[in-house]
């Protein structure tokens, strides 16, 4: 019974909690336990919060005994990437200088989950505050895909999508700056959206109105982003572009109901010169029959204007630069070369490129917009192909098919950078797997604010792809125990 309470959807426990079928206690037990059990394997915490999760899962169950109103995800376990501030529970960035920084507050995504009744068992792993496509930092090692110990989790919110894959908890809050809950999702074989610009507030966005980064959610299906955006969404005053959003039903939207007949679809397998693996092109056209035979027309589209790697590291790493020099100045010795490299590089961007990258941005939204004008959704491979080395180096060389390419970002996901930049939201979803034997992901794009809309089109190709009872396989336990 424990083994299969790990691998239950949000949307199954919450069904089976309500009925009293299961317990938010024996829950949140089974999922700590195989927390612990895979931990020195997989590397996707940095913090488990076991006796305050059982604490709240103890008070869960109360609640139900006594037939007290329940919340949307009531008894249900969730973990956070370790970047985004939990109250009471340490919260370090990945990075040695913030190694005991514990926020006195959640972030508003945070505290919207806990307020609908989610258990937090645990921060995932990140690198340094979720500065690349790998997760590795100084601060604890490396995360390791959940399907290949000799592969990257992809990153930075490597430690959410690897625990969701490994049946460690059914949803986790994760981040995306440039594709950084879709690259660990497609990596790992599950779903990662990042929703459109102000569906979720951002608290901790220091530049409110340029921000392109996104608070996250990562789940096994469909439905439970449903559950999860359901949760996080609305209004709130700390974020601009989230004022006067509209709340639609994300739940309903989220289950595999109908077809796409009636539906538009314009797809491109790469930009111009970015290759793209054999394997990753096979699963890619796989998917684009799976959605013709759902009733969608379908056009190809020029990926010209999408090579946009130059700009949003122009704009990205002013970013980090501007919060983080002094503390580079004063702890550099504690901090990974990688990360040092990132901020110095923004110091050759003058105030007049990065005016002229923002002038881009906005080039690139009306590109976008313009191709949706003709169409409800775009279509692209989420990666030019699966998990690189666990040892890769972000400053490296690519392989592609036996082809050594410079500039990771550029060719392993040049499909993920331009919606953050654009505002528009960008889904991936398990469509395969490669000759390795490891997750492809599909990545489709929807309206500006047409979320809903996005994942009624996501629910019904999963259910067409079905590639939900396929997990990682990790040994039982040696007691027979938990998980």
């Amino acid at each position: 019974m424990s083994e299969a309470l790990c691998f239950l959807s949000a949307a199954e426990l919450r069904t089976r909690i309500a009925r009293k079928d299961i317990s938010p206690v024996d829950v949140t037990a089974a999922v700590l336990a195989r927390a612990a059990r895979l931990q020195p394997e997989l590397n996707c915490f940095i913090t488990l919060c076991a006796d305050s999760a059982m604490e709240e899962a103890r008070q869960a169950e109360q609640a139900i005994s006594a037939g007290r109103p329940l919340g949307l995800l009531h008894g249900i376990p969730f973990t956070v990437k370790d970047i985004v501030n939990t109250a009471g529970v340490r919260t370090t960035f990945g990075a040695v200088p913030f190694a005991d920084n514990v926020p006195a507050q959640d972030a508003v995504s945070v505290a919207r989950l806990r307020a609908q009744g989610a258990i937090l068992i645990g921060k995932t792993t990140s690198p340094e505050f979720g500065s690349k496509c790998l997760t590795d930092s100084p601060l604890y090692g490396r995360t390791r895909n959940a399907w290949d110990a000799t592969r990257t989790s992809g990153g930075s919110s490597g430690g959410a999508a690897v625990a969701v894959a490994s049946g460690i908890a059914p949803l986790a809050v994760a981040t995306d700056g440039g594709g950084s809950t879709r690259i660990p999702a497609a990596c790992n074989g599950v779903v990662g959206i990042k929703q459109s610009q102000g569906v979720v507030p951002h608290s901790q966005a220091q530049d409110l109105f340029g921000n392109q980064t996104y608070v996250t959610p990562t789940t096994r299906t469909v439905a439970d982003t449903g559950l999860m955006l359901q949760a996080m969404a609305g209004p709130h005053a700390c974020d601009p572009w989230s004022l006067g959003m509209p709340s639609p039903d994300y739940i309903g939207a989220a289950q595999p109901q109908g077809d796409l007949r009636g539906r538009r679809i314009l797809y491109c397998l790469a930009p111009p010169g970015r290759p793209v693996a054999a394997d990753v092109a096979e699963a890619f056209e796989a998917s684009l029959t799976t959605l013709a035979g759902l009733g969608a027309e379908l056009e190809e589209f020029s990926g010209e204007g999408f090579n946009v790697e130059s700009i949003w590291r122009a704009i990205n790493h002013t970013v980090w630069r501007t919060r983080f020099v002094e503390l580079a100045e004063k702890h550099g010795d504690t901090l990974s070369p990688t990360f040092l490299k990132q901020i110095a590089s923004a110091s050759e961007v003058s105030g007049v490129e990065y005016q002229r990258a923002m002038f881009d941005r906005s080039a690139l939204f009306l590109r976008v917009q313009d191709l949706l004008g003709r169409a409800d959704f775009l279509a692209m491979p989420t990666l030019t192909r699966t998990a690189l080395p666990i040892d890769q180096d972000l400053f490296g060389t690519i392989d592609i098919d036996g082809q050594a390419l410079e500039n990771v970002r550029a060719h392993w996901f040049p499909w993920t950078m331009p919606f953050n930049m654009t505002g528009h939201p960008a889904i991936s979803l398990p469509c395969g797997f490669g000759t390795d034997g490891l997750p492809i992901g599909l990545q489709l794009v929807g309206q500006f604010r047409g979320d809903a809309d996005l994942l009624r089109a996501a629910a019904v190709f999963e259910a067409a792809c079905d590639q939900r009872g396929r997990w990682p396989q990790f040994p039982a336990a040696a007691t027979g125990g938990a998980c």
